[in-house]
Parts: structure tokens; sequence; C-alpha cells
């Protein structure tokens, strides 16, 4: 497999109005050789849209979950560098190149994104929830626990699991900092589709209530019912 600077990896279950442009957007990222779109059980269009903005996409036949589907979609790049984005990023995916700027410097390991104020849809419990165990389990207190917008190097995802559901990235930052991996937070100004507060948005918070949840669990007793993970080969 050819390596590459930095591979793009989108998750994307029913993205269909979204995914086109985030796809080409990411393609404008000068270190970027490859998007590599996971589609999560989509009964719409995503997977055919990807691939017709350039994509390469992978299909996992049901609806496994963001962390299965950021572990397959890493497995599958090339890079060494892995840049993950949400597939609702649109034309703003193009600025994903902030996330780089740091790893590629050898400043960080890991760099999360950091949006802008004012994006709030729900409570703040979920954020509250993650803020603070990873604050328990690793001394450092983020501002954005659950931002999906990530660069990792490839060697250190390699020694973390990813959560096998909605706390894929409290995992994976818990792992890092565990392992003494530099992480560090770099404003960027995403827009991205916010979560209303409807039924379908108390629902969605809900499951990422949860999914933080058994994540913080699996970390804090390792080895218990709760760890749910999965490894990124080589």
């Amino acid at each position: 497999m050819k390596t590459t600077s930095a591979s793009v990896v989108i998750p994307a279950w029913n993205e269909e109005k979204m995914i086109t442009t985030t796809v080409q957007a990411a393609f404008t990222i000068p270190e970027v050789d490859e998007v590599l779109v996971v589609d999560d059980g989509s009964t719409d269009r995503t997977a055919a849209l990807a691939e017709t903005a350039g994509a390469k996409v992978i299909r996992q036949a049901r609806q496994s979950g963001k962390g299965a589907a950021l572990t397959s979609g890493a497995a599958a790049a090339g890079g060494e560098i892995l840049l993950f984005l949400d597939a609702d990023l649109g034309a703003s995916a193009a600025l994903a190149g902030l996330l780089l700027g740091p790893v590629l410097a050898g400043e960080a390991d890991m760099t999360i994104a950091r949006f802008p104020p004012g994006q709030k849809a729900g409570f703040g419990l979920v954020k509250y929830l993650a803020r603070w165990g990873i604050r328990l389990l690793t001394g450092w207190l983020p501002e954005c626990p659950l931002s999906g917008q990530r660069a990792i190097r490839r060697r250190l995802l390699q020694e973390i699991t990813i959560a096998a559901g909605w706390g894929a990235e409290v995992g994976m930052t818990i792992d890092a900092m565990r392992l003494g991996y530099r992480v560090l937070e770099v404003p960027v100004p995403f827009s991205h589709r916010a979560t209303g507060r409807d039924w379908q948005g108390f629902r969605h918070r809900g499951r990422q209530f949860c999914g933080v949840a058994l994540t913080l669990l699996s970390r804090l007793c390792p080895g218990s019912l709760f760890r749910r993970t999965g490894k990124v080969e080589s």
C-alpha cells in the first residue's frame, strides 16, 4: 500500500445531503492524498455520492457504530497521519489542515479541533461527563472532549484502542495521554449540523451519554465487561 502524507477518514451514516461537499473540501487540503468514507450501513445514497466525489468507500453491511467505522477506515488508510472528520462538515472540512500543522511540525502526536463558541444545542451533560471523566483519569481538562475532528499519528493509533460506539473520541484521548503522547486542542472554525432539541436529538444525546459512560468505565476498570474496543492493525 502506498504510504501517504495524510489520509482522511470519514465515518458516515445517511449523510447524502452533505457527503459530496465534505469529501470535495477534504481533497483541497494540500497534505491529503486520499479520502476514505466508511459507510456505516446507510440506507440512502451516501456511498454512491462519496465514490462519485472521489473517495474510497468502505461499506459496512449494517450499522456498527462510529468507533467500528473509524477502526475500519484507519486500517484501510495508507497515511502516516490519520485525519478523522465528521461527514456533516461540508465546505468547512477544508479547514482541517489546521489540525495537521502541529502534528507535521512535531509539536503534537494528536490534535483535537476546538469548535467556535455558540454551537451548543443541548444541555451540556454529555460534554460535562466527558470533560471531567478525562480529568479524573488523566489530569487534563479539555475544552472539546467530544470533538470528532482529529489528526493522529499512525504509531499512536496502533497502541490505543477505539471504543466501539459514541465514546470513541473520549477513549482515544485517555489512552493517548496515559501512554505519554502529546495531545493538543487547536481552534478551528468548523461548522456542522447541530443536534436539535427534539425527540431525535435527545435520543442521540442519550446514546452518546451511555457510550461515553461505558468508555470511561472501561478505562477505570480495565478488563471489565464494559471494555468494547478495536485495534488498528499495521
